[in-house]
């Protein structure tokens, strides 16, 4: 999985710096982030609290440590009844 470069408190430090007078281009250049990656961050974190945006991140990393063991589970589920289908 790639490594995010940039913590959630990053990320809402530079988007207050974008709300607080500097354009969207040099806060880019600034921070060496792309115009979109600035567009996407406005899109997921606009109007949140830095509290919310942790819960968010928190439910996020356990939705997907979830699906990551259910899609074990059925995997292992797969294989055992492959393995008493067959006849002895």
């Amino acid at each position: 999985m790639k490594q995010k470069r940039f913590k959630v408190e990053e990320v809402f430090r530079i988007l207050r710096e974008c709300e607080g007078g500097l354009s969207g281009i040099e806060v880019c250049r600034k921070h060496n982030i792309s115009e979109q990656t600035l567009y996407r961050w406005k899109r997921k974190y606009g109007g949140m609290e830095l509290s919310e945006a942790k819960r968010m991140k928190t439910l996020e990393d356990e939705n997907s440590r979830l699906k990551r063991k259910i899609a074990d589970l059925v995997l292992e589920c797969d294989i055992l009844r492959e393995a008493n289908s067959k006849k002895w």
